[in-house]
């Protein structure tokens, strides 16, 4: 591995990698999973909840090419293949069973809230790390999140 950041030792910057490349792993995941709703959801709403998923796709793209930068920063290479990701992502996968708009919303709920508690530890595991820009990035990914969270849950529709 080369050293691209001198600010820290290698031995810290193999771990950020490691736990950079995990949560890589998870935003892949996640954007997939969010895929999986947009192409599959049927019922009433189905529109709206078919651009809200498109959006949650794209606004997870954005963290997992955070990510991803950062890794090649810290001199890493970023793991996104689907191999690399089926065998480290820590997200539980995709409920294929769903169909109505709840099934969709209730499944990406999940999987956003499990995201979101990942992205917070890692931020709280890169500043033990002393990688305060690390840290930042987690952060800033764990409140976005946060917004997707909300969009989602507030779109569920009681009785569909």
């Amino acid at each position: 591995m080369s050293r691209k950041n001198d600010a820290l030792p290698e031995e810290q910057q193999a771990k950020l990698i490691e736990l950079l490349n995990r949560r890589l792993a998870d935003a892949i995941d996640l954007q997939l999973q969010s895929r999986q709703a947009y192409w599959n959801v049927k019922g009433p709403h189905f529109m709206a909840l078919r651009e809200l998923f498109d959006k949650v796709a794209e606004g997870v793209e954005e963290y997992a090419n955070l990510i991803a930068e950062r890794i090649v920063q810290l001199g890493g290479r970023a793991e996104g293949t689907a191999r690399a990701v089926a065998g480290r992502s820590s997200l539980d996968g995709y409920r294929l069973a769903s169909a109505g708009g709840n099934g969709h919303i209730a499944a990406l709920v999940t999987t956003l809230t499990d995201f979101g508690r990942h992205t917070r530890y890692a931020s709280a595991q890169a500043s033990e790390l002393h990688d305060a820009d690390t840290a930042a990035i987690f952060t800033e990914i764990g409140r976005g999140i946060d917004t997707w969270l909300w969009f989602v849950e507030t779109s569920q529709q009681a009785g569909s």
